[in-house]
């Protein structure tokens, strides 16, 4: 299975993308989930919120049009759009606390059969701090993560218990990684859609925690052709 083909960041951001619902408010997080904001559906208003306080931005810019005074939370150059709005920073954190974020969308280390989820390490393991994610997972209206399914050495980061310090109890509803779309329910992560080419049986033996294998599984679903 090493050299089956496994879906692409993009096409896992892309598939969050299409949960999104007109006039929600959407925060992306460093790393990955600024992929989000690439996947466009013309009949949907997607207002994309960034920490640092840029509201409403657009894309990633293509290279050679960025510009350098308009970045996301991760330092990306991003696009403008109608509308869009330069905050404080501070206030930036307003909307969030405030509950006016629909939904955040974060990467993790790990996430766990019950919803927790781990997304900061702490120092003696060389990574980020916790930044504004346990403000996010406490208070945005649904807590969607992308990641790839196992670590680089093989192991699986969907587990029975999370084993690093968690961002958030109980916080995770959707879930993509490089194998699948997972919902969190209370039985367990519910396989909802596979990678093309991955059959349940395959992507169990990369999943520490037990996948619950629902009736109606379906294939992943792609960015439609334009």
């Amino acid at each position: 299975m090493a050299d089956k083909p496994k879906l692409k960041r993009q096409q896992m951001c892309d598939r969050l993308a299409m949960e999104f619902q007109d006039g929600w408010i959407v925060n992306l997080g460093v790393g990955m989930p600024t992929l989000c904001s690439n996947y466009v559906d013309p009949s949907k208003d997607i207002i994309f919120h960034s920490e640092n306080g840029v509201i409403g931005y657009g894309p990633l810019a293509p290279e050679g049009e960025e510009n350098p005074h308009l970045v996301n939370a991760g330092g990306q150059n991003v696009t403008s759009r109608p509308g869009m709005a330069i905050v404080h920073h501070a206030d930036s954190f307003a909307l969030i606390r405030g509950g006016m974020i629909d939904v955040t969308v974060l990467g993790a280390y790990e996430v766990s059969e019950n919803g927790d989820f781990a997304n900061w390490r702490i120092p003696v393991r060389k990574g980020g701090g916790i930044g504004g994610a346990m403000d996010l997972a406490a208070c945005a209206k649904r807590v969607f993560v992308a990641m790839e399914h196992t670590t680089r050495d093989g192991k699986s980061k969907l587990l029975h218990r999370c084993q690093l310090p968690i961002t958030a109890p109980g916080a995770v509803k959707l879930l993509a990684t490089d194998l699948g779309l997972f919902e969190i329910a209370p039985e367990g992560f519910v396989l909802r859609e596979h990678a093309p080419g991955w059959s349940p049986d395959e992507i169990q033996a990369q999943t520490e925690a037990k996948l619950v294998i629902p009736d109606d599984l379906k294939e992943f679903r792609l960015r439609d052709a334009v």
